[in-house]
């Protein structure tokens, strides 16, 4: 909410710096009319909080934002995200892109993604974060590695709450013999 608050508020102030120019510059040539696409808000270095009963529950930072109201959706470039467990652990996640809808606080990355902690490293192109179950999807291939292991599946699940995570199809790897697990 409060980014939708600073995008409008922008959005209002860069209107009336145009009509005020306007006025001065004697110019009221009408102008053609512009689409939907062409009018969303668009901000650079952004970043976004979500809580839930007073707990941080991950933290969004991006290098430019497009809000499109109508469809309630915010389109992020140069996309990073901190998700924040109970435990007290951090993941990271960044992305070239990605799509927050507003009223779920679900988010959508692509292109070059990568999800680290401390121990392991995820790479894929697609990420699919459901907010209200804290799950983190990808339908195509991902590739696993950690200090000792690599793994790469089809398909994989997250459940940040359980911290577990579900792989399936052509599950393939390596894992060094004095790995403890």
């Amino acid at each position: 909410m409060a980014l939708l608050a600073v995008v409008l508020l922008m959005f209002g102030i860069i209107i009336a710096v145009f009509v005020g120019y306007r006025k001065e510059s004697g110019n009221d040539e009408p102008k053609p009319s512009i689409t939907q696409e062409e009018a969303s808000v668009a901000i650079g270095k952004v970043h976004q909080t979500a809580t839930r009963d007073g707990k941080t529950e991950w933290r969004l930072y991006a290098g430019s934002v497009r809000f499109v109201e109508d469809q309630k959706k915010a389109f992020f470039k140069d996309i990073s995200i901190v998700f924040f467990l109970e435990t007290g652990e951090e993941i990271y996640l960044s992305a070239n892109e990605g799509i927050l809808k507003t009223d779920s606080n679900d988010i959508e990355v692509n292109g070059d993604v990568v999800i680290r902690n401390a121990d392991y490293r995820l790479k894929t192109e697609t990420i699919f974060y459901r907010h209200e179950e804290r799950i983190i999807t990808s339908k195509v291939p991902v590739e696993i590695s950690g200090e000792s292991f690599s793994l790469s599946a089809d398909t994989m699940q997250i459940d940040l709450k359980k911290k577990s995570a579900l792989l399936k199809g052509n599950i393939r790897g390596n894992i060094d013999e004095s790995t403890r697990f």
